[in-house]
Order: C-alpha cells, then sequence, then structure tokens
C-alpha cells in the first residue's frame, strides 16, 4: 500500500517491494519504506558473503533511526554552521557511515559474521531538494518526461573496467566477473559515500533497486513499465515480475517515489 508525504508544496508517494527471485534460497535484500518522514532505502546483502541479510537490515534500521533521531534534535553540525543544502548531504552520508560501522563492529564481535557486507541506496526529499546516499552497485533512476536517467554509478569491477575503455559494450554483458562490487558497507571501519542533491518537480518518478532487478531488465523496459500504469503499488508487482520472467537470479527489490500535486 502506497504512502505520501508533504514536502513542501509537493506531495511525494512511495511504494516498494522485495521478492526472493527464483534462484537464491533465502533474500537478502531490505527495504525501507517511510513511516514518518520522506525517506527511502534499498540495501542488498552481498551475495556469497556470510549474513548478507544481517548486514542490509542493519544498514535500513540505522539509517531510520538516525534520520529520526536528527528530526528531533537537528543534524550535529558543531562548530561549524552550514547552509541547509551542506547540512543535508552531510546528514545522508553520517547516516551511511553509521550503518558501515555498525555492520563492521556486529562481524568483529561474531565469528560467525565476519565478511558480511551490503550495498545501498538512500534517498530524502526535503526543502525541493532529493539527495542520495549511494555505495556499491544498486542503483537509483529517475523517470523524467519520458526519459530514464540512471543516477548513481555502479561500484563495480565491471564499470571500473567499462571507464577506463579495458571492455567494449558487448564484452561487458560477458563479463566474468561482472557482480564483483568494488566498494560495499561493512568490509571496513571506513567507507566512502557518493551524495548527490538536486532539484525535483511535478512528475518525477525515483526508482531504487537492487541489482536483481537492473540486472535483469534494461533501461528501456523499465521505462516502459515504469509509464504504463499510475498505481505505484501495481507497478512495482509488474517490476518483479518481469525481472522472475526474465529469469530471477537474484533478489529482488523496487521503491517507486513519485513528485506529486498536494
Amino acid at each position: 500500500m502506497s504512502i505520501s508525504f508533504m514536502v513542501g508544496p509537493h506531495r511525494v508517494r512511495f511504494a516498494g517491494k522485495t521478492d526472493i527471485g527464483l534462484v537464491r534460497a533465502h533474500n537478502e535484500d531490505s527495504l525501507l519504506i517511510p513511516r514518518e518522514m520522506a525517506l527511502a532505502v534499498v540495501s542488498d546483502g552481498m551475495g556469497g558473503h556470510a549474513a548478507g541479510d544481517v548486514a542490509s537490515r542493519i544498514t535500513v534500521e540505522t539509517i531510520d533511526q538516525h534520520y529520526r533521531d536528527t528530526a528531533r534534535s537537528g543534524p550535529n553540525t558543531w562548530p561549524f554552521k552550514l547552509p541547509s543544502l551542506e547540512i543535508e548531504k552531510q546528514r545522508m552520508s553520517v547516516a551511511i557511515q553509521l550503518a558501515n560501522s555498525n555492520i563492521f563492529e556486529t562481524a568483529q564481535a561474531d565469528g560467525s559474521k565476519k565478511g558480511m557486507g551490503c550495498t545501498v541506496d538512500a534517498i530524502y526529499f526535503n526543502q525541493g531538494r532529493f539527495f542520495i546516499g549511494h555505495v556499491g552497485d544498486s542503483r537509483v533512476y529517475r523517470i523524467r518526461e519520458g526519459r530514464i536517467q540512471m543516477l548513481t554509478e555502479d561500484h563495480s569491477l565491471l564499470n571500473d573496467y567499462l571507464r577506463m575503455k579495458e571492455l567494449s559494450g558487448d564484452e561487458g554483458v560477458h563479463f566474468p566477473q561482472k557482480n564483483v562490487v568494488v566498494r560495499a558497507l561493512g568490509l571496513a571501519d571506513q567507507v566512502h559515500v557518493d551524495v548527490i542533491a538536486d532539484g525535483f518537480k511535478v512528475g518525477d518518478v525515483f526508482m531504487l533497486c537492487s541489482d536483481g532487478l537492473s540486472g535483469m531488465l534494461d533501461d528501456r523496459v523499465l521505462l516502459d513499465i515504469v509509464t504504463a500504469r499510475d498505481s505505484l503499488d501495481t507497478t512495482c508487482n509488474e517490476l518483479i515480475k518481469a525481472a522472475n520472467d526474465a529469469g530471477g537470479n537474484d533478489n529482488i527489490t523496487a521503491i517507486l517515489c513519485r513528485i506529486e500535486k498536494p
């Protein structure tokens, strides 16, 4: 069931769904559909690592708690007086760094969870802007005026090779290590967080997803599904179904956020 929040003069509506897929034995993805504010999170427990589902759950719970705590007390920016844009960028970065620390410390204290990790994409809407925090190869897309744009950059070995022009597009499709992530939460005591901030406008749809969705469906298919219907709940169901129809090789998670008139 979708939920919406007023953000200034705009309404932001959210819906999301996660699915085990057709191959995995259990679901290591976690998601946060907002309860108190316009914040959403997708986290993908890293396949092949111990307790990936624990790492992803720690991530969404930590980010949620940090945003609720700072909503009550205000973000801690002492000793600097920062403009609101910088405060919100810092707030996002700190939330994800706290999640990283919590995962790393949990793994250090429990040998059965050693090596656990996850990706994360979080989005927060405030004062006419969106703020994205990103680590790993989960993605955030924006659909605007019939076009789809990936706003994040994959922290993956494949993307590193493509950026260095060591592979062509066709070679990338068959790259044997395409699922290797080069940056993730929980693998070290510190992590660098990509933070993206920009304005939004009525009609924009933001999609957060794990690679179980983006790895199965190309951008044109994603765009066609998202723009084909009005209900965000139905659209999430259709995205999951399409990924499973394409093979369902991984856990699948999608959150949609739409900017609406009040």
